[in-house]
């Protein structure tokens, strides 16, 4: 039987588009610690030495952003001309306006605060992994995150932050059998212990300490892989000091690496008033646990808002045949099992309590520990329950 192929790809931290989003959720967390109140929506472009930080915030608080930027700059590894980036010694500008009155007034309502802005935001969840994501995305992650653990634990000392990759799985029918092909292309020093780098080296280092630990044990066939570790050559220089950076242009790595619909909102720099964010961390919420409650062993939701208004205007659920009740039923079990006005998604996910920076490198959703609410399967139970009563 041929395999259908899909492909998804993430970046590391260091990637000019990540390093923007988490400018962008550093300075957000920043403010709504000093006031959860606080309306913010801060955008972030990063070129050549220059990082340009803008939006519109509305706050009782004081953040030093100077200091919350130069910091993420740094940890991230940017730390000298070497790297082609100095958060020490870059610039900065900004740029910033208040909150429309406008929009304030229409949004800030307490309990029935309006939606942030009009919008539509899709949540997916699906059984071909254990975090109920798609096999593509997820080990495109794990990747990501593995590149820059050897890089920040010296097993790998000669690797720099910035860095991309892609997996492409071989799936019979909607099942995960195969790897097909994997691409990691990772910026380096141009010598280690002395002596020059070659790719054959950095190819099969990636191999050893990358690519084997993320897909040992996954169960996927690895029989036929076909290989590309920086397939365009060297790459010694990289990140913001080579390519512009922006907020919010890796929306598909921040979700389902194309396997589900998106809105086309992005999510880093907003506060969770703005359903750009909160109403997709909303619809993963549903997807998860609906999944999980044997609903469907694949389902996309997409819910839509209107300025002002708390009641969402629509609701819609799409199983991909894969449903187990009918799909008018799941609409109504799930409507009845989840209170997706703002205020609500908002109390219900404690979104003013997050650390926001930690949702901005390798994906929203999918992610373990307490600070992703929006994972857990807290509504299993509750859903079992009115499928029961209403089914």
């Amino acid at each position: 039987m041929t395999l259908r192929l899909f492909t998804s790809e993430s970046v590391t931290s260091g990637h000019p588009d990540k390093l923007c989003d988490q400018l962008s959720d550093a300075i957000l967390d920043a403010i709504l610690a000093q006031d959860r109140n606080s309306k913010v929506a801060v955008e972030c472009l990063a070129s050549g030495g220059l990082i340009h930080v803008a939006g519109e915030v509305r706050t009782e608080g004081y953040v030093d952003i100077d200091r919350v930027v130069r910091d993420v700059i740094l940890d991230i590894g940017y730390n000298s001309a070497e790297v082609n980036f100095d958060g020490r010694t870059c610039g900065i500008m900004m740029s910033f306006g208040d909150q429309s009155p406008e929009i304030n007034s229409a949004v800030d309502k307490g309990d029935e605060l309006g939606a942030g802005d009009q919008g539509l935001m899709f949540g997916y969840a699906c059984t071909e992994t254990p975090v109920f994501m798609p096999a593509p995305i997820f080990y495109a992650h794990r990747l990501a995150e593995r590149l820059e653990e050897v890089r920040k634990l010296g097993v790998l000392g000669y690797l720099r932050p910035d860095g991309k990759t892609q997996v492409t799985i071989g799936y019979e029918g909607q099942v995960p059998r195969s790897v097909d092909t994997i691409v990691v292309s990772t910026q380096h020093a141009p010598a280690a212990d002395g002596q020059p780098i070659s790719q054959d080296r950095i190819a099969s280092d990636i191999r050893e300490h990358v690519i084997k630990p993320v897909f040992d044990g996954s169960g996927l066939d690895m029989s036929t892989v076909k290989y590309f570790i920086n397939p365009s050559g060297s790459f010694e220089h990289g990140g913001p000091g080579c390519d512009a950076g922006l907020t919010g242009r890796k929306i598909i790595v921040d979700t389902y690496g194309g396997a589900s619909r998106h809105g086309g909102g992005a999510f880093s720099g907003k506060d969770p008033s703005k359903v750009d964010r909160s109403g997709a961390y909303a619809m993963r919420w549903v997807a998860k646990n609906a999944v999980a409650a044997g609903l469907a062993d694949r389902l996309e939701v997409q819910v839509a808002y209107a300025i002002g208004v708390a009641q969402p205007i629509g609701l819609y659920v799409e199983t991909f045949g894969t449903e187990t009740v009918p799909l008018d039923t799941i609409q109504r079990v799930l409507e009845s099992v989840f209170d997706l006005r703002p205020a609500a998604i908002i109390r219900d996910l404690d979104l003013l309590n997050r650390k926001y920076r930690d949702t901005a490198t390798y994906g929203h959703f999918g992610r373990e520990g307490d600070n992703f609410t929006w994972e857990r399967l807290d509504r299993v139970d509750a859903i079992r329950a009115a499928l029961a009563e209403i089914g």
